[in-house]
């Protein structure tokens, strides 16, 4: 299949089938993801496959999360964490920070997102579905999150990954043509 072909089928896959990931799939995510380009081989990722009693204790603190975010709103905080509930791998990727240099942080955090994106390809060949969450129950800006994965002082949370086998086909969206994203500068 060609790359191009690859990308027009990614999707965003948020409904997801409670069937476990098996081992080798999660390693094949993980191989396409060191894959990805970054700035002086720093390869400044790190993943946090959360499984098992962990995946219990992730759902218990969106839990929290979602009930003190949304305390009036007990519908909302129950449909956010079906999704969670749902999810049977979620996987926390993280950049390297380097102290006094923001630039090359910086940096890194777009290799880590390169190196998502990697995933999400791969999870497509593999038959996997896959959502990358920045904000709500991906807890990506809440302090909780970096409390769970051990408070690592040099790294950013960068995306939570929600991965599973997909429940039904995700219609492609639209996008908008790149000729009306384009300026040739000559």
């Amino acid at each position: 299949m060609s790359v191009i072909s690859l990308l027009r089928q990614r999707r965003a896959v948020r409904n997801l089938k409670p069937d476990l990931v098996e081992e080798d799939k999660i390693h094949a995510l993980l191989e396409a993801a060191v894959l990805a380009p970054n700035d002086r081989l720093r390869e400044p990722w790190h993943f946090y496959v959360i499984q098992g009693a962990a995946k219990q204790r992730y759902e218990d603190l969106a839990r929290r999360y979602l009930e003190q975010r949304f305390p009036t709103k007990p519908n909302l905080v129950a449909e956010s964490l079906k999704v969670v509930t749902a999810t049977p791998l979620v996987i926390v990727v993280t950049s390297d920070i380097i102290a006094d240099d923001e630039a090359s942080s910086k940096d890194n955090e777009y290799a880590v997102a390169c190196a998502i994106h990697s995933m999400w390809l791969a999870a497509n060949e593999l038959g996997l579905g896959l959502v990358w969450r920045t904000r709500g129950v991906g807890l990506v800006h809440d302090e909780r999150m970096r409390e769970f994965i051990g408070n690592p002082d040099n790294k950013k949370v960068v995306g939570t990954l929600f991965v599973g086998y997909p429940a039904e086909e995700t219609p492609a969206t639209a996008r908008t043509p790149p000729r009306e994203k384009t300026t040739f500068l000559r």
